[in-house]
């Protein structure tokens, strides 16, 4: 078994795009009993709330539901329940060592390394734009499953 923590600032936008991405590919291959997934956030802002309305929209548009999921802040206790925790930028992966305590951890990584993009998940929040995100979020999902699946061997 496998766990999956995906972290951004307020666990309303990204990181809930990527549980629910990840999720969707997950169970299409029929991996529900070897791979879990979950979401995070760096703030306590939004603790409690459900996922944005853009993303609720844009996952909707492809048949991913966001159903039970609620915003929640990272803890201690994440560090050793997850096997690979992924910020969606570099501002996310700094405060997640530093919450964390651990500085230089390799399961502590940024989502889009995994792939040719190598960049930061713009946040919709700000920028409106959620097709972008979706489309980051998939191809990020996409490596990491990759990486886990090989993992697993």
């Amino acid at each position: 078994m496998k766990r999956v923590l995906f972290v951004c600032l307020g666990n309303i936008c990204r990181s809930p795009m990527a549980e629910a991405v990840m999720h969707d590919l997950v169970e299409q291959r029929g991996l529900s009993n070897s791979i879990k997934v979950d979401s995070a956030a760096t703030s306590s802002w939004h603790v409690g709330e459900v996922p944005h309305k853009g993303t609720q929209k844009k996952l909707k548009e492809f048949g991913i539901s966001t159903s039970g999921m609620k915003g929640r802040q990272l803890s201690d206790e994440d560090f050793k329940a997850f096997d690979y925790i992924v910020g969606m930028d570099s501002s996310n992966v700094q405060n997640i060592r530093e919450m964390l305590g651990q500085p230089d951890h390799p399961k502590i990584f940024r989502f889009l390394d995994l792939t040719p993009h190598r960049k930061d998940v713009p946040d919709p929040y700000y920028t409106g734009d959620f097709q972008e995100t979706y489309e980051l979020v998939v191809d990020g999902c996409e490596a990491l499953l990759h990486k886990i699946l090989a993992d697993l061997e």
